[in-house]
């Protein structure tokens, strides 16, 4: 091409690129319309095989990660029902999975439901129960009750004398049909907290404020437990009642003290009564050990009464055939042998006086137990 051409070719200058002796940039060409379409179509079919490759991947990691997520775990603690659609898959015993490894469809086609057959469960009831916090019940730190009670926000029962009381109770259980427990209750644990609480409200309507508060707490506690296990076995919810951990029934804080006044007026009653129910014991006991030791002096004297009787008798007897033979020596020997005695025995004087006149027999006077001398006065002695 010749300079000349060149310059039609080239675009006008303009009076600055002309006066700095530049030439302007040489402008682009046009490209052919049909070309570029083609190199279009090339590039988005391109594109469109790469995506498709990549979504093909992509629907194929989620198919297995979809099944691959219904593989589960039962632990030995536990048993498992899987439910399709919502009814349980299986029929009898076979619906029931024990430990070990085991397949289903993920949600929302399959849903497994765990059963804690292993595990100790807890269920509490506060619906008899002022309002508080656990924190706070540690603390001792409750707020001060108001003048009246709040029925919207504190629980209580109503007692078989009218009054009311706060009851809570707290126990623990075992499903012992996992079944029942989960097939035939849509929230099992909600039926065994409304047992709880019927039992409760069941128990204050048969006991009276200061019996299930301070008399009988003990009874009030069984007759729950029975109203408790009474429910469980009509409804057949599958669970067995372990043990009662918590339990407590107090009367209204707002008439507390009320009712501590009662109970040391009780106190004070319980201890003069046992105080005079041993006072009485001591004096029985007392009365009774005299009255034995005087019946046994009774006794003995009855008996040593008799044995002498019965020597005496047994004497004369054995003497009155002596008597029968010679009444006289027999009298003059007896006399012999009191005289002896008495001779022997006596410590005083010993006077016999002679025969009267009327030729009657001596008579003998013995002065027993002399009286001691007094001493004389020293003048009489001289």
């Amino acid at each position: 091409m010749s300079d000349l051409d060149k310059m039609k070719h080239e675009p006008p200058r303009t009076t600055e690129q002309a006066a700095a002796g530049t030439t302007p940039p040489s402008p682009t060409p046009t490209p052919n319309p049909a070309v570029l379409e083609e190199a279009g179509s090339r590039a988005l079919a391109e594109a469109l095989r790469s995506s498709f490759f990549i979504v093909k991947v992509i629907m194929v990691l989620l198919v297995v990660v979809f099944f691959a997520s219904g593989v589960f775990t039962v632990p030995s603690q536990e048993r498992a029902i899987v439910l399709r659609f919502g009814k349980p898959v299986g029929s009898g015993e076979k619906q029931l999975l024990g430990s070990g490894l085991h397949f289903g469809f993920p949600k929302p086609i399959d849903e497994v439901v765990r059963i804690p057959i292993g595990n100790v469960l807890t269920i509490s009831s506060s619906a008899g129960w002022y309002q508080t916090t656990p924190e706070a019940e540690a603390a001792n730190q409750e707020p001060e009750p108001g003048g009246t009670l709040n029925p919207a926000t504190d629980g209580y029962t109503i007692t078989a004398d009218g009054n009311i009381m706060h009851v809570r109770m707290k126990f623990q259980y075992r499903i012992t049909d996992p079944l029942n427990y989960v097939l035939n209750f849509k929230n099992a644990s909600n039926v065994v907290q409304n047992a709880l609480d019927n039992a409760l409200f069941y128990a204050s309507s048969r006991y009276t404020v200061t019996q299930a508060t301070r008399e009988d707490q003990q009874g009030f506690k069984e007759l729950v437990e029975r109203r408790l296990r009474a429910l469980v076995d009509q409804y057949n919810l599958g669970i067995s009642v372990e043990n009662v951990v918590e339990f407590k029934t107090i009367p209204p804080r707002q008439v507390k003290q009320a009712f501590e006044q009662v109970t040391i007026a009780d106190i004070e009653r319980r201890k003069a009564r046992d105080d005079a129910q041993a006072y009485a014991g001591r004096i029985l006991a007392t009365a009774q050990g005299e009255a034995s030791a005087i019946v046994n002096q009774g006794q003995s004297d009855a008996v040593r009464f008799l044995q002498d009787v019965s020597a005496e008798t047994r004497y004369f007897t054995n003497q009155m055939g002596n008597y029968e033979a010679n009444p006289e020596i027999f009298k003059a020997r007896l006399l012999a042998d009191v005289m002896a005695r008495v001779m022997k025995e006596a410590q005083g004087r010993v006077f016999t006086l002679p025969r009267d006149r009327a030729n009657e027999p001596s008579q003998l006077w013995l002065q027993l137990n002399r009286p001691p001398l007094r001493p004389r006065p020293v003048e009489q002695q001289r």
